[in-house]
Protein backbone atom coordinates (compact mmCIF):
# COMPACT_ATOMS: atom_id res chain seq x y z
CA UNK A 1 0.00 0.00 0.00
CA UNK A 2 1.37 3.58 -0.63
CA UNK A 3 0.47 6.45 1.05
CA UNK A 4 0.57 10.07 1.34
CA UNK A 5 0.44 12.52 4.16
CA UNK A 6 -0.88 16.16 4.73
CA UNK A 7 0.35 17.82 7.48
CA UNK A 8 1.90 21.17 8.50
CA UNK A 9 3.47 20.15 11.53
CA UNK A 10 7.03 18.52 10.92
CA UNK A 11 7.17 16.86 14.39
CA UNK A 12 3.84 15.82 14.24
CA UNK A 13 4.30 14.48 10.74
CA UNK A 14 7.57 12.66 11.55
CA UNK A 15 6.23 10.72 14.48
CA UNK A 16 3.23 10.00 12.22
CA UNK A 17 5.45 8.30 9.27
CA UNK A 18 7.37 6.57 12.39
CA UNK A 19 3.83 4.52 13.62
CA UNK A 20 2.55 3.94 10.13
CA UNK A 21 6.03 2.13 9.66
CA UNK A 22 5.86 0.32 13.20
CA UNK A 23 2.46 -1.07 12.27
CA UNK A 24 2.79 -1.90 8.84
CA UNK A 25 6.50 -2.53 7.54
CA UNK A 26 5.37 -2.91 4.02
CA UNK A 27 3.67 0.20 3.14
CA UNK A 28 5.45 2.48 1.13
CA UNK A 29 5.82 6.28 1.92
CA UNK A 30 5.01 8.36 -1.49
CA UNK A 31 4.95 12.25 -0.55
CA UNK A 32 4.33 14.48 2.13
CA UNK A 33 2.67 18.09 1.91
CA UNK A 34 2.14 20.64 4.30
CA UNK A 35 -0.59 23.11 3.00
CA UNK A 36 -4.29 23.38 0.83
CA UNK A 37 -1.78 24.55 -2.26
CA UNK A 38 1.03 21.98 -2.82
CA UNK A 39 -1.48 19.07 -1.94
CA UNK A 40 -3.92 20.37 -4.66
CA UNK A 41 -1.45 20.56 -7.11
CA UNK A 42 0.47 17.53 -6.98
CA UNK A 43 -1.95 15.01 -5.76
CA UNK A 44 -3.62 14.17 -8.97
CA UNK A 45 -0.34 13.17 -10.56
CA UNK A 46 0.54 10.48 -8.12
CA UNK A 47 -0.15 7.36 -7.49
CA UNK A 48 -1.50 6.09 -3.89
CA UNK A 49 -3.79 4.02 -1.75
CA UNK A 50 -4.63 6.37 1.41
CA UNK A 51 -4.36 9.84 2.89
CA UNK A 52 -3.45 10.36 6.18
CA UNK A 53 -4.69 14.09 6.23
CA UNK A 54 -4.07 16.65 9.00
CA UNK A 55 -7.32 19.13 9.10
CA UNK A 56 -5.77 22.06 10.26
CA UNK A 57 -3.10 23.26 7.98
CA UNK A 58 -0.84 26.12 7.32
CA UNK A 59 -3.05 27.79 4.35
CA UNK A 60 -6.75 26.79 5.62
CA UNK A 61 -8.20 23.41 5.95
CA UNK A 62 -8.07 20.60 4.44
CA UNK A 63 -11.15 20.42 3.10
CA UNK A 64 -10.30 23.28 1.04
CA UNK A 65 -8.36 20.69 -0.95
CA UNK A 66 -11.82 18.92 -1.80
CA UNK A 67 -13.19 22.11 -3.56
CA UNK A 68 -10.03 22.30 -6.01
CA UNK A 69 -9.65 18.52 -7.01
CA UNK A 70 -11.41 15.43 -6.76
CA UNK A 71 -10.39 12.72 -4.55
CA UNK A 72 -11.32 9.06 -4.40
CA UNK A 73 -8.95 7.46 -2.29
CA UNK A 74 -9.98 6.83 1.24
CA UNK A 75 -8.76 9.23 4.51
CA UNK A 76 -7.61 9.01 7.75
CA UNK A 77 -8.23 12.39 9.12
CA UNK A 78 -5.72 13.66 12.06
CA UNK A 79 -6.68 16.86 13.82
CA UNK A 80 -5.72 18.03 17.36
CA UNK A 81 -9.86 19.25 17.72
CA UNK A 82 -12.67 17.01 17.76
CA UNK A 83 -15.82 19.66 15.81
CA UNK A 84 -14.84 18.68 12.67
CA UNK A 85 -15.64 15.23 12.75
CA UNK A 86 -19.02 15.24 10.86
CA UNK A 87 -17.58 16.54 8.02
CA UNK A 88 -14.75 14.35 7.53
CA UNK A 89 -17.52 11.53 7.44
CA UNK A 90 -18.77 13.08 4.60
CA UNK A 91 -16.10 12.80 2.76
CA UNK A 92 -13.73 9.78 2.09
CA UNK A 93 -13.16 8.84 5.20
CA UNK A 94 -12.20 5.57 6.94
CA UNK A 95 -11.20 7.30 10.75
CA UNK A 96 -11.01 9.82 12.55
CA UNK A 97 -8.51 10.25 15.06
CA UNK A 98 -7.39 13.13 17.85
CA UNK A 99 -3.64 13.84 18.36
CA UNK A 100 -1.61 12.92 19.89
CA UNK A 101 -2.19 9.91 17.99
CA UNK A 102 -2.25 6.51 20.24
CA UNK A 103 -0.58 3.92 18.33
CA UNK A 104 -3.13 1.31 18.86
CA UNK A 105 -5.92 3.92 17.51
CA UNK A 106 -3.72 4.38 14.20
CA UNK A 107 -3.83 0.35 14.23
CA UNK A 108 -6.94 -0.07 14.30
CA UNK A 109 -7.93 2.68 11.36
CA UNK A 110 -5.61 0.79 9.38
CA UNK A 111 -6.70 -2.29 9.77
CA UNK A 112 -10.21 -0.78 8.94
CA UNK A 113 -9.22 0.60 5.69
CA UNK A 114 -7.62 -2.54 5.17
CA UNK A 115 -11.25 -4.43 5.85
CA UNK A 116 -13.01 -2.21 4.13
CA UNK A 117 -11.43 -0.28 1.18
CA UNK A 118 -10.90 -2.61 -1.71
CA UNK A 119 -7.97 -0.13 -3.59
CA UNK A 120 -9.69 -1.65 -7.32
CA UNK A 121 -13.01 0.05 -6.25
CA UNK A 122 -13.82 3.60 -5.42
CA UNK A 123 -14.14 5.24 -1.68
CA UNK A 124 -17.73 4.08 -0.53
CA UNK A 125 -19.94 6.96 -0.20
CA UNK A 126 -21.35 8.06 3.08
CA UNK A 127 -25.56 7.72 2.73
CA UNK A 128 -27.99 9.70 3.77
CA UNK A 129 -29.10 7.50 6.59
CA UNK A 130 -25.30 7.37 7.86
CA UNK A 131 -25.05 11.20 7.46
CA UNK A 132 -28.14 11.59 10.03
CA UNK A 133 -26.50 9.08 12.45
CA UNK A 134 -23.19 11.04 12.62
CA UNK A 135 -24.70 14.56 12.57
CA UNK A 136 -27.26 13.08 16.00
CA UNK A 137 -24.19 12.00 17.45
CA UNK A 138 -22.31 15.00 17.39
CA UNK A 139 -21.79 17.59 19.89
CA UNK A 140 -24.19 20.56 20.22
CA UNK A 141 -21.31 22.69 18.67
CA UNK A 142 -18.93 24.79 21.07
CA UNK A 143 -20.16 25.62 23.80
CA UNK A 144 -18.12 28.95 24.98
CA UNK A 145 -15.49 30.94 24.16
CA UNK A 146 -12.44 32.43 25.50
CA UNK A 147 -11.93 36.14 25.15
CA UNK A 148 -9.34 38.73 26.52
CA UNK A 149 -10.50 41.48 28.64
CA UNK A 150 -7.32 44.25 29.15
CA UNK A 151 -4.94 41.57 30.81
CA UNK A 152 -7.78 38.97 31.70
CA UNK A 153 -9.30 36.05 30.29
CA UNK A 154 -13.14 35.52 30.63
CA UNK A 155 -15.53 32.85 29.25
CA UNK A 156 -18.10 33.77 27.23
CA UNK A 157 -21.47 31.28 26.71
CA UNK A 158 -22.35 30.72 22.92
CA UNK A 159 -26.04 30.63 23.49
CA UNK A 160 -25.14 34.51 24.91
CA UNK A 161 -24.06 35.48 21.89
CA UNK A 162 -26.24 37.25 19.54
CA UNK A 163 -24.40 37.79 16.59
CA UNK A 164 -20.63 36.75 15.41
CA UNK A 165 -19.23 39.56 12.27
CA UNK A 166 -16.51 39.88 10.76
CA UNK A 167 -14.63 43.94 10.99
CA UNK A 168 -11.37 44.86 10.18
CA UNK A 169 -9.80 41.94 9.83
CA UNK A 170 -10.92 40.78 13.25
CA UNK A 171 -14.05 38.50 14.26
CA UNK A 172 -16.23 39.87 16.75
CA UNK A 173 -19.00 38.17 19.22
CA UNK A 174 -22.05 40.49 20.13
CA UNK A 175 -23.44 39.31 23.35
CA UNK A 176 -27.38 39.65 24.34
CA UNK A 177 -25.68 42.29 26.92
CA UNK A 178 -24.62 44.60 24.41
CA UNK A 179 -21.05 43.54 24.44
CA UNK A 180 -18.76 42.46 22.02
CA UNK A 181 -15.28 40.65 22.07
CA UNK A 182 -12.73 40.18 19.83
CA UNK A 183 -11.88 36.11 19.14
CA UNK A 184 -9.00 34.31 17.46
CA UNK A 185 -10.57 32.87 14.93
CA UNK A 186 -11.94 33.57 11.32
CA UNK A 187 -15.51 33.42 10.28
CA UNK A 188 -15.16 30.67 8.60
CA UNK A 189 -13.92 28.63 11.40
CA UNK A 190 -16.53 29.99 13.80
CA UNK A 191 -19.35 28.68 11.09
CA UNK A 192 -17.60 25.10 11.62
CA UNK A 193 -17.68 25.39 15.51
CA UNK A 194 -21.48 26.28 16.24
CA UNK A 195 -24.13 24.95 16.54
CA UNK A 196 -26.34 25.35 12.69
CA UNK A 197 -29.40 24.54 14.47
CA UNK A 198 -29.35 27.73 15.87
CA UNK A 199 -26.44 29.84 14.59
CA UNK A 200 -26.84 30.39 10.09
CA UNK A 201 -24.03 31.94 8.08
CA UNK A 202 -26.44 34.93 6.36
CA UNK A 203 -23.03 36.45 4.38
CA UNK A 204 -19.84 36.86 4.26
CA UNK A 205 -19.80 39.57 6.92
CA UNK A 206 -22.52 37.60 9.65
CA UNK A 207 -23.63 34.71 11.68
CA UNK A 208 -26.79 35.23 13.79
CA UNK A 209 -28.36 33.45 16.65
CA UNK A 210 -31.74 32.52 15.59
CA UNK A 211 -32.96 33.28 19.44
CA UNK A 212 -32.12 36.53 19.17
CA UNK A 213 -33.56 38.01 15.55
CA UNK A 214 -35.83 40.41 16.80
CA UNK A 215 -37.25 41.28 13.23
CA UNK A 216 -37.07 40.51 9.74
CA UNK A 217 -37.52 43.33 6.96
CA UNK A 218 -37.85 43.46 3.06
CA UNK A 219 -34.77 44.54 1.57
CA UNK A 220 -33.80 46.35 -1.45
CA UNK A 221 -32.37 43.27 -4.53
CA UNK A 222 -34.65 40.54 -2.93
CA UNK A 223 -32.59 40.37 0.47
CA UNK A 224 -33.44 40.33 4.19
CA UNK A 225 -32.42 43.00 6.80
CA UNK A 226 -32.59 41.20 10.44
CA UNK A 227 -32.91 43.51 13.45
CA UNK A 228 -30.94 42.18 16.72
CA UNK A 229 -30.91 44.56 19.73
CA UNK A 230 -28.59 46.83 20.81
CA UNK A 231 -26.20 46.16 17.86
CA UNK A 232 -26.42 49.32 15.84
CA UNK A 233 -22.95 49.12 14.19
CA UNK A 234 -24.35 48.18 10.88
CA UNK A 235 -27.05 47.01 9.24
CA UNK A 236 -27.45 43.19 9.00
CA UNK A 237 -28.20 41.84 5.41
CA UNK A 238 -29.05 38.43 4.17
CA UNK A 239 -27.29 38.20 1.17
CA UNK A 240 -29.89 37.40 -1.93
CA UNK A 241 -27.91 33.96 -2.46
CA UNK A 242 -28.39 32.81 1.10
CA UNK A 243 -31.84 34.16 1.36
CA UNK A 244 -33.65 30.73 0.12
CA UNK A 245 -31.32 28.47 2.40
CA UNK A 246 -32.18 31.32 5.31
CA UNK A 247 -35.85 31.20 5.07
CA UNK A 248 -35.49 27.01 4.61
CA UNK A 249 -33.33 27.08 7.91
CA UNK A 250 -36.21 29.41 9.71
CA UNK A 251 -38.81 26.78 8.82
CA UNK A 252 -37.58 23.81 9.57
Amino acid sequence: MRYIIIEDEQLAAKRLRSLIESIRSDYEFVAKFDSVESASISLPALSYDLLFMDIQLADGLSFDIFDQIQIQKPIIFTTAYDEFALKAFKTNSVDYLLKPIAGEELANAIKKFEQNFDKQKPAPVVDTDLEKLMKALQPSGKERFVVKVGEHLKTVETPDVQLIYSQDKGTYLFTKAGKRFLVDYTLDKVEEMVNTDQFFRISRKFIVNINYIKDIIAFTNSRLEIVIDHFEEDQIIVARERVGDFKSWLDR
